[in-house]
């Protein structure tokens, strides 16, 4: 399971020498950063060996002459939109990148509030901003964007938007999640910059799809399987074949906007610097797969993983029930079942076994370990001691965490902290083995294995409670559920 299929290093040194390309033909480059820029843990996921850093990495040859702008949809502030595998909202992650950002050494210049209409959680999340420091820049709703070109690229359009200060080569525009807003705040500095007589140009780093793989392939599939939600469609660049003949893969997107925008590049400078959407793009991600069979497979498990995602989605009213159909053609596209992810099958027989709900857990040596549903613990929180005596080599008849530091722990979730669950979280699992590795050899034992849990898979058979979700997540177990929940309880705390 620890097969490497993409040459990371190669990667990083690709990237950086095409960047410098593209900013050698401008006075300053304004570049449209797609996907995760430090914690890209889809695309470690379907290419083996890439770091979920690497695109920070990349930047950092070039941090001398970056400038970070970060982008965030007005829209998205008011409603507390959340990436939802952080579970952090948008304006906290705004905030988060920032700091990631300078603690790396670069330069995070502004942010650009997007769509402003004088939402009332914008304004709190400007004011906060300014008495950080940070500067913010407002754009506004253009009527007619991005068709009407004549009402676009007018004072009425772009020049209504604030223009964003900036004082180095290359511009990267990053935003917490899609739909922020990036493109169009690239294209309206163009705007201004064009009427300064600044040379500007703009470009786009999106690491999927991957143009020069084929477009069904399985990485391209696990895209769209990412995007479901926003109904991107992976597709042949016309405009791309038209002008050189090559096969290009893109995405609906940007192929149905390329005619305005090489329009609105032929009015900006009197011609357009791209014959494609493909053009645009500087991804050299394709020229980096070592081992295709290993890239198709993890993206195989990273369908299934959206598969369950988009299930759980649809039942909390988080997107809507044609993702599903989405997804269910994505997966018959690929040849692929559910149950082909392996700790789906062995999680149900342990419920169907003992009546309860149950959980598995997938070692990266391919061994599958469950847990279930205990008067001390929970399923997770079994399966989670289960694999750690199985990785620490200690028979599975051994308790790991005593009933004496099980119980008063117990004691106080029910008696003082008004919990109707007795049983164990992960969290308060992991304090009480913790607390148990005092004393017990096989605890400390068990505890020196916690690294070890990173990149395997999990299954459980019921939705789980936030706090069993986030230790999973750092953990860096790769987690699913079925869109069950234990109980018929109207209230919950998704």
């Amino acid at each position: 399971m620890d097969r490497v299929g993409f040459d990371n290093e190669a990667y990083i040194s690709k990237q950086s020498e095409h960047i410098m390309t593209r900013i050698a033909a401008f006075d300053r480059l304004y570049l449209e950063y797609g996907g995760k820029l430090f914690d890209d843990f889809h695309a470690a996921r379907v290419l083996p060996g890439f770091q979920p850093d690497s695109k920070m990495k990349m930047l950092l040859t070039l941090a001398d002459q970056v400038e970070v702008v970060v982008v965030i949809n007005a829209n998205d502030i008011e409603r507390s939109k959340r990436r939802t595998d952080i579970g952090v909202t948008y304006d906290q992650e705004v905030m988060r990148m920032i700091d990631a950002f300078r603690e790396h050494g670069l330069h995070c210049g502004s942010v650009c509030v997007c769509r402003y209409e004088g939402q009332a959680r914008a304004l709190s999340f400007m004011a906060r901003m300014n008495a950080l420091g940070v500067p913010v820049y407002l754009h506004y709703p253009i009527e007619g964007y991005p068709a009407n070109l004549q009402h676009v690229l007018s004072d009425a359009g772009f020049g209504r938007n604030h223009y964003i200060e900036t004082s180095r080569p290359l511009i990267v525009v990053t935003a917490p999640g899609p739909g922020s807003g990036k493109m169009a705040t690239c294209l309206s500095q163009l705007y201004h910059e064009h009427k300064k007589g600044i040379h500007s140009g703009y470009a786009k780093f999106e690491t999927f799809p991957i143009w020069n793989l084929p477009l069904k392939h399985h990485v391209n599939l696990a895209y769209e399987a990412a995007t479901v939600d926003l109904m991107d469609v992976n597709m042949i660049d016309p405009f791309h074949w038209e002008a050189y003949g090559v096969i290009a893969v893109n995405y609906n997107r940007d192929v149905e906007t390329f005619p305005i925008l090489s329009a609105m590049f032929e009015r900006l400078f009197g011609h357009s610097p791209y014959k494609s959407p493909t053009d645009m793009g500087v991804n050299m991600a394709g020229y980096c797969i070592v081992d295709d069979e290993v890239c198709r497979q993890a993206s195989e498990q990273e369908v299934l993983r959206r598969y369950y995602r988009t299930q759980f989605d649809v039942m909390v009213g988080r997107t809507d029930a044609g993702a599903m159909n989405r997804m269910e053609l994505l997966i018959s596209q690929l040849g692929i079942r559910p149950e082909l992810r392996a700790v789906v099958t062995p999680a149900l027989a342990k419920q169907a076994m003992t009546g309860n709900p149950a959980a598995a857990i997938q070692l990266t040596d391919g061994r599958v370990v469950t847990g279930k549903t205990s008067d001390l613990l929970g399923a997770s929180s079994a399966a989670l001691l289960n694999s750690l005596k199985v990785l620490a080599g200690i028979d599975d008849a051994e308790l790991l965490i005593p009933p004496s530091v099980i119980e008063p722990i117990q004691e106080l979730k029910v008696g003082h902290l008004g919990n109707r669950n007795p049983r164990l979280h992960m969290d308060e699992t992991l304090i009480a083995l913790a607390i148990s590795a005092d004393k017990s050899q096989n605890a400390q034992l068990a505890v020196k294995q916690l690294h070890n849990l990173k990149g395997c898979e999990a299954h459980s058979t019921v939705v789980l409670s936030p706090v069993d979700s986030e230790v999973y997540r750092k953990l860096g177990i790769h987690l699913t559920v079925e869109p069950t929940y234990e109980s018929n309880r109207l209230f919950r705390r998704e």
